[in-house]
Parts: structure tokens; sequence; C-alpha cells
């Protein structure tokens, strides 16, 4: 889940509302089974079953279990992005905004963590053949956190740090869930990681972003 310069990759047809509708049942019904039972209680007949669609279908959508569990973590992702654009972080500067947004990330994931075990070790087992749905969670989370900073066009330099982030995000996801870190520590390794956006951002970019801070009077 690292935030780098990719090449573009080819657009798929788009899907009819229809398939779009499968797709998501699909998705729903993975995650259900994850809440329930974690990695194992994914298993692809059962996720047919509950989604009411032929296995056949199902592996037309999805080749794998892994690929599965990533597009889930993607949709997730995509959950937790609308939801911070309603409502966005109040942070007083870019390292404050991202630490809250990455916790209140991770809070989402502390509520279901069977879910977030399953969908954290798809990621770890991911190979070539999965790429394209890694990269796309990647693409997710660096969107996730370039909004909270408030930029657009980030400097190389910033990106840096934004990939920094992400694999300090992902390393506290798995020790925690292994039980080798509390919440406590959790919060302290993010909000220490975040201070590398103050020292990436350029001496214009001090001013809190339009939109972001306090109107002058």
């Amino acid at each position: 889940m690292t935030a780098e310069a990719k090449p573009a990759v080819p657009v798929s047809p788009p899907l009819t509302e229809r398939q779009e509708a499968r797709r998501r049942r699909i998705l729903h019904a993975s995650a259900q089974l994850a809440c329930r039972g974690g990695f194992d209680a994914v298993q692809m007949r059962e996720v047919a079953e509950a989604a009411g669609v032929a296995l056949g279908t199902l592996y037309r959508y999805f080749p794998s279990k892994i690929h599965l569990l990533v597009a889930t973590m993607q949709d997730q992702l995509e959950r937790l992005h609308t939801t911070l654009r309603k409502r966005p972080p109040g942070g007083e500067d870019a390292a404050e905004r991202v630490a809250e947004t990455l916790m209140r990330a991770f809070r989402a994931l502390q509520r279901e963590p069977q879910l977030a075990d399953a969908m954290v070790r798809a990621l770890t087992f991911a190979d070539r053949s999965v790429s394209p749905e890694v990269d796309t969670v990647s693409r997710q989370t660096t969107a996730i956190i370039l909004d909270a900073m408030g930029l657009e066009n980030p400097t190389p330099e910033q990106l840096s740090a934004v990939r920094v982030i992400e694999h300090t995000w992902h390393s506290a996801l798995i020790t925690w869930l292994s039980g080798r870190a509390s919440i406590a520590q959790v919060k302290i390794d993010i909000e220490t990681v975040c201070r590398l956006i103050d020292l990436t951002a350029p001496d214009a970019a001090a001013a809190p972003p339009k939109g972001r801070g306090r109107t002058a009077r």
C-alpha cells in the first residue's frame, strides 16, 4: 500500500448496472464472512452462495480468494474515503490531519478485527497476479492521505513521505493484529511518522491549505 508513480493500467469496459450490483453483492458477502470468521471463513463457494451467484460467475469477477479480499479492502477504503470527504479531519496542520485520518481508518478496522485480519493477510499473501488490485489499494490509500494533507500536486519528497507513512500504517496494523502492539502504541507511531510531512513541506506550503484554515478578518 505505497504511493509511487505507476504505468497506466489498461481500462476495462465499465460494468453494466446489473454487473455492478452483482459485484457489490459479492464484496458484501466476502466482508460478512470475514467479519464472522476471518480469513479462513472466506471460501469461494460460500461467498457465491451468500451473494446469490454461480461459482463460475464469482471466479470471472475474482480469480481467487486473494483477489477477492484485496478488492474487499479497496471497497472498504472507498467507503472510508467517502466518509472522510463528508467529515474531513479537523487538525490545524497537515501532519495532524493525516494522523487523525489514519487513526479513524484504524478505529474502523478495529471494530471488525476479523475482517481487518483477513484483508491484511490477503495483501501480505498477494503475488504478481494480484498486482492490479494491490496497486488500486495503494492509490486509494495515497488519495486518502493526500486529501488529508490538502495536496493536489505533491512534490517527489512529499510522495516519499507518504510512502513511508503508508508503510508504517500497514506495519502498525500487522503488529496490532498479531497482539504485538497496543492501540496506544499504534497512535504514537502514526503521529511520529506523520511528522515527516512537516519536514518535506515546501516553505510556500507552510500556510493552511485553501479551504482548511481559518478566514482572516
